[in-house]
């Protein structure tokens, strides 16, 4: 996959450079992404997602089963994307 949180849909935004002079050139801001193992209680099983900050974020707050329903929900991330380490 690419460099797209599974939990946020964050995904890298496009802007400008801009230089003391105002020139302008195109430039691209990357998500701080970690690849990252959870351990998936309701499966047993170890699962690998490739979280934002953001998403660690809401992974702790509302638990790992909720973010993927949700993540799942609103199209972020499919179970078939999510990899499972037996």
């Amino acid at each position: 996959m690419s460099k797209i949180c599974q939990i946020t849909g964050k995904k890298s935004a496009i802007g400008n450079n801009v230089s003391h002079s105002l020139r302008r050139t195109k430039r691209r801001f990357s998500v701080n992404l970690f690849t990252k193992k959870f351990y998936y209680v309701e499966e047993d099983c170890w699962i690998v997602l490739k979280v934002s900050a953001a998403g660690l974020r809401i992974i702790n707050r509302i638990g790992l089963d909720a973010a993927l329903k949700q993540a799942v929900a609103k199209g972020y991330c499919d179970w078939k994307d999510i990899q499972v380490i037996a």
